[in-house]
């Protein structure tokens, strides 16, 4: 009678060592449990990308599990997020604060290992990636700001910085148009500190790439983009990779793009190469099959081998060594250089230096009216000299939205030590970019018109979801740019931003406010602060006979009461209109009608504050409230409530100079006026 021959065992990898297969399957199997326990989550990346994932974090990546802040650890960045298993299972396995029922309890609320890797939430995780493309734009901004910290605080002997970004991204990643801005952009700079391995397995949700992407040769692309391009034959080469990795990290002047040609859910036998590997659990049956195929044991789930745990957790002692190194540079660039140890301090603990805010300008009523972008300009200017870490730039608009700073120097190849960022016209790349700068220690603003935020907004979103330091100066805010017509006047995007949680939205009223409005912006550490600013001269309002701008930092404040008079209607407004606001209320006055006027710059600071305060500010009983907004009337009834009304937008602008399109659109004292007689019945 024959004998049965055992089933052939699929190989984990070449060019491998019994330990390497161990370990690289360690990590596929490790996914395959988690995601199974969850019946959810996305099993074929970690399978095929496991193998590269290992040499990289093995053999090149600097880092300390023991402490994920270490300010010279390499990053790594997950762009194609959807596959964060991968990255939870070396954070575990080389001894993160990550552990075992950690793993097992991915995807659960309130776990520290949700269905896409968050920077606040998991240890090790350097941003928030899941929405494709956007890690590779982080990259680039981490990237960035290796490149200025290392201008800003190397010296000759004494290298504080110098750290490797390396990231994994996938076709998903590649197809988004935000990876191929925030790509150019790098090849333009030559950021050589930047590595990515492009998790080339041709399957996507719908199927093979060959749906919508297959006639475009991605080397190629980012070989004309500057890049420094390699391809491995086969992911699961250990060897091909390695020397790959080598390579790149031998670039002086370009930024690095490994082509590997790998295959989604490596290993299962019926799932291998197939789109139904990429977002679901590969079910019990074929869990059972894959573990067979790899040589697996069946039971129990989640078994780490001890000879690949030690192996992994080589890292612990090996990171701890590496700090221990840099540390005592530091002590001896401490001694060389006291006053970039300074600054060093302020970097490394986020502070700003002492008496900044006295640099703030200060702006009379005597003064021209000024447009608040101008104003926002005046204090840059002030300000951006003595703040070492904080710089950003504009998409190509800084004539217009005035954040330029000539003698801080353009950020360029070769010049990483200046403050002024060109980001081009890739408002999109501009938004991920300041994300991972952010991210990195510094404070970014990125600039372009109200309306292009729509560009931005998957980076503003992700941006409050992690916390990120950034803040965005928005100009041109409403209709009342004129002349360029509705594409380019904002009518909807405060409702908008204002809706997405944790982001802080300012629309100061002139350039008293905006000063105020700057200082909040530079405190206000956990999320994005979006500055919307005028295109059009403002009065400056006279704080001795208003109430005075300091209000803004509570969102919203009675900045003027009827004389001797109890209010009887509420005028509520933001930005260009609070003086329509006051310049209403003076002839209410005359026609015996008591106004309140309120500045409401800030809704989401306004919603921080006490409901004492909101109610000293809109009291309850004064229900004849008029808000006065250029832009969507959509979310004012939380303030004007059941009997109250609002001037805004229900339609978009014009293209007409912009007093003739206030005088159209209803924003004049003698709609305001017309609008307060019928609310009070007169």
């Amino acid at each position: 009678m024959p004998t049965e021959t055992a089933p052939a065992i699929q190989p984990a990898a070449v060019n491998a060592s019994p330990l390497d297969e161990l370990c690289i399957n360690t990590i596929r199997c490790l996914s395959i449990d988690a995601v199974q326990k969850a019946d959810s989550g996305h099993p074929g990346l970690p399978m095929g990308a496991g193998a590269m994932g290992y040499v990289l974090w093995t053999r090149f990546l600097r880092h300390n599990p023991r402490n994920p802040k270490w300010a010279n650890r390499d990053r790594f960045v997950l762009s194609a997020g959807h596959g964060c298993m991968l990255l939870y299972s070396l954070l575990h396995l080389t001894g993160y604060d990550l552990s075992l029922d950690d793993i097992k309890q991915f995807r659960q609320w309130g776990s520290k290992t949700p269905g896409h890797p968050e920077s606040n939430v998991t240890p090790g995780v350097e941003t928030t990636t899941g929405p494709l493309g956007q890690g590779v734009g982080n990259a680039v901004g981490i990237a960035i700001a290796g490149k200025y910290l290392a201008t800003y605080f190397n010296r000759p002997g004494h290298e504080l910085i110098d750290y490797t970004v390396y990231g994994i991204c996938g076709d998903g990643d590649l197809m988004e148009g935000v990876s191929a801005e925030a790509a150019s952009l790098a090849g333009f700079l030559g950021l050589n500190n930047l590595i990515f391995l492009y998790d080339n397995n041709h399957i996507t949700i719908e199927g093979n790439t060959n749906l919508a992407f297959d006639t475009e040769d991605v080397g190629k692309r980012f070989e004309a983009y500057g890049w420094f391009v390699q391809h491995v034959d086969d992911g699961n080469d250990l060897k091909a990779v390695d020397q790959a990795l080598q390579a790149a990290r031998g670039q002086k002047e370009r930024p690095s793009l490994i082509v590997c040609r790998t295959h989604i859910g490596y290993g299962s036998p019926n799932k291998h190469d197939t789109n139904s590997a990429h977002g679901e659990a590969l079910g019990p049956d074929e869990v059972k099959a894959t573990k067979e195929n790899l040589g697996w044991p069946l039971e129990p789930t989640f078994y780490i081998p001890d000879e690949a745990l030690k192996h992994f957790r080589e890292a612990v002692d090996r990171g701890a060594q590496l700090e221990a190194d840099w540390n005592r540079k530091l002590d001896e660039y401490r001694k060389a250089f006291p006053d970039l140890s300074h600054d060093w301090d302020l970097y490394y603990e986020r502070k700003l230096p002492e008496g900044w805010k006295d640099r703030i300008p200060t702006f009379s009523p005597s003064d021209k009216p000024i447009a608040t972008r101008s104003a926002s300009e005046k204090v840059l200017k002030a300000l951006a000299p003595h703040l070492p870490f904080f710089l950003g730039g504009s998409a190509d608009l800084w004539p217009s939205t005035k954040t330029y700073i000539k003698e801080l120097g353009d950020f360029a190849r070769g010049h990483y030590g200046a403050k002024n960022f060109h980001f081009g016209i890739r408002e999109h790349a501009m938004g991920a970019i300041c994300n991972g700068m952010a991210l990195s220690g510094l404070v970014p603003y990125g600039s372009t018109f109200f309306v292009f935020s729509d560009y931005m907004r998957p980076t503003i979103r992700l941006a409050a979801i992690e916390e990120a330091y950034v803040i965005y100066v928005y100009t041109h805010d409403s209709i009342f740019l004129g002349e360029d017509g509705p594409t380019h006047e904002p009518v909807e995007h405060l409702a908008s931003l204002r809706a997405i949680p944790n982001v802080s939205l300012i629309r100061p009223a002139d350039a008293t406010e905006t000063a105020v409005a700057w200082r909040v912006a530079l405190e206000h550490r956990d999320g994005p602060v979006l500055l919307v600013l005028t295109r059009q001269n403002l009065p400056i309002i006279d704080r001795t006979k208003y109430a005075p701008a300091e209000g803004l930092e509570r969102g919203g404040y009675v900045l003027a009461d009827p004389e001797g008079k109890k209010p009887e209607v509420i005028l509520i407004a933001t930005g260009s209109e609070v003086a329509l606001a006051l310049e209403s209320q003076q002839q209410l006055a005359g026609q015996g009608i008591a106004a309140r006027v309120v500045s409401l710059p800030s809704w989401d600071l306004f919603e921080k504050q006490p409901q004492s305060y909101r109610d000293e500010v809109l009291p309850p009983e004064i229900t004849a409230r008029l808000a006065i907004e250029a832009g969507s009337v959509f979310g004012w009834e939380r303030y004007v409530g059941t009997k109250g009304a609002v001037i805004g937008l229900n339609r978009f602008g014009a293209s007409a100079p912009y007093k003739v399109i206030a005088e159209h659109l209803g924003f004049t004292p003698a709609n305001v006026i017309d609008h307060v007689r019928r609310l009070l019945g007169r």
